[in-house]
């Protein structure tokens, strides 16, 4: 029996998932979690009266923004550094390549989109709890067409503070959000104009969002 945590911060997403897993003969969802925090008390048998003191499920799927709550990638990271930890199947409506890299660098087994059919989840499921990586036909299109491109690929870090120029942050409100020096925001700001091939912030930001690597704010 393949056992499934369910993490999505809508309780009516919740709910049809529950009821498309529970519809499998040979899975069974063991636990939900409206989002990445939950997630991982859960996982450490902190909230009181759990079975066996915690769940231990084989895959997780996992939203990627779940508003205020501890996002998906970082959910993740988390969940991948634990002890013997289950895969993570990242279920989203966001296929920007942002989204996709910081997934997969943080250790996510595969990435689907929430208009797959049943089916497709389902086989995603069963593949991710073997230790397969499953990918779904838009998300790898994505992922090949970059590579076909040949486009200088952002770091994770790049791509991240890309982001945060996006949401209009300045250099020193990105220094501490990210606990890292102005002078590094600074050297990582010119390798990312190197990249894309521009020469300022707004141009910068520009550049990510009709490249797909950043989501609109």
């Amino acid at each position: 029996m393949i056992r499934v945590l369910l993490v999505d911060d809508h309780p009516v997403v919740r709910r049809g998932l529950r009821a498309m897993v529970d519809e499998l003969p040979d899975v069974t969802a063991v636990g939900e979690a409206a989002d990445g925090a939950e997630a991982l008390r859960l996982l450490d048998g902190l909230r009181d009266g759990l079975p066996d003191g915690g769940v231990r499920p084989d895959v997780v799927l996992m939203d990627l923004q779940m508003g205020t709550g501890m996002h998906g990638v970082e959910a993740t990271r988390r969940i991948t550094a634990l002890p013997d930890p289950p895969a993570v199947l990242i279920l989203t409506t966001y296929s920007t390549d942002a989204d996709i890299l910081a997934a997969v660098e943080a250790g996510a087994t595969g990435y689907l989109l929430k208009d797959a059919p049943p089916e497709e989840v389902a086989a995603a499921v069963h593949a991710a709890a073997r230790g397969e990586t499953v990918l779904a036909p838009p998300v790898a299109a994505r992922l090949l067409g970059r590579v076909r491109a040949g486009r200088p690929a952002l770091s994770p870090r790049e791509t991240e503070i890309l982001g945060l120029l996006a949401e209009g942050l300045a250099n020193k409100q990105i220094s501490r959000r990210l606990f890292i020096s102005e002078a590094t925001v600074k050297t990582h700001l010119v390798h990312i104009y190197g990249k894309l091939g521009v020469d300022s912030r707004t141009a910068a930001i520009a550049a990510g969002l009709a490249a797909g690597l950043i989501r609109p704010v």
